[in-house]
């Protein structure tokens, strides 16, 4: 059966958006990135034909894209694919351990490079996934020297967009201060609600100047 046959809840590339590539099979996840078939036969069938060729899903992964041209049905254009694909992820299991917050201390610490030195203030933005790990660290606004907004919608969208589970944000003080302003406070207490709207952690809101910072309480 023809892939676009089936109906829109079964076919892999609707169920990944639906439910997450957890959901999905090996051949399903290979299917999609494939994209296509050929004549006669679908991109599951083709899936599965690759993974015969090879052995298993292991074996596949370390095989050269000459290799795969031996398969019917896969040309140049896919093999190059499907050994990117797994090049890629070889590429990010090499890479340096990203950094974790799991303390206010560690927030400060990721954040204070943006902050400290700078003579207007800054909002800051550090989205993280469920363990922590740092996905995206980012300035959002940047106002006076005394104040800067904090746009509750966007911090929220930032978070989002960038997959991320809990987030931090802090912002800066140019004159030294560490002291709160009501619309500190007011803010924290609206992303913390909005956050729980939507799913999502808050970890802290931080005041940072040159030489301190302190947690601002919800």
């Amino acid at each position: 059966m023809r892939v676009k046959d089936l109906s829109k809840r079964d076919r892999p590339r609707e169920r990944l958006m639906a439910s997450g590539a957890a959901a999905l099979a090996d051949w399903e996840l290979l299917a999609v990135l494939l994209g296509s078939g050929f004549r006669g036969s679908s991109a599951l069938d083709l899936a599965t034909q690759v993974i015969e060729h090879c052995g298993d899903l292991d074996a596949l992964s370390r095989s050269e894209p000459h290799r795969l041209l031996a398969v019917p049905g896969l040309g140049p254009a896919k093999a190059a694919r499907v050994s990117a694909a797994f090049h890629l992820v070889r590429r990010a299991d090499a890479s340096p351990e990203r950094q974790r917050i799991s303390s206010t201390s560690d927030l400060a610490q990721v954040c204070a490079p943006l902050l400290q030195g700078r003579q207007q203030e800054r909002l800051v933005v550090v989205a993280c996934d469920t363990g922590g790990r740092v996905l995206k660290r980012s300035v959002l606004t940047e106002g006076a020297s005394d104040h800067t907004a904090i746009p509750i919608r966007e911090v929220i969208r930032e978070v989002l967009t960038s997959g991320g589970a809990a987030f931090g944000v802090a912002h800066n003080h140019p004159g030294g201060s560490l002291d709160p302003s009501p619309s500190d406070v007011e803010a924290t207490v609206q992303l913390a609600e909005a956050a729980d709207t939507v799913g999502l952690r808050l970890l802290d809101h931080l005041i940072i100047t040159d030489g301190a910072w302190r947690r601002i309480p919800t």
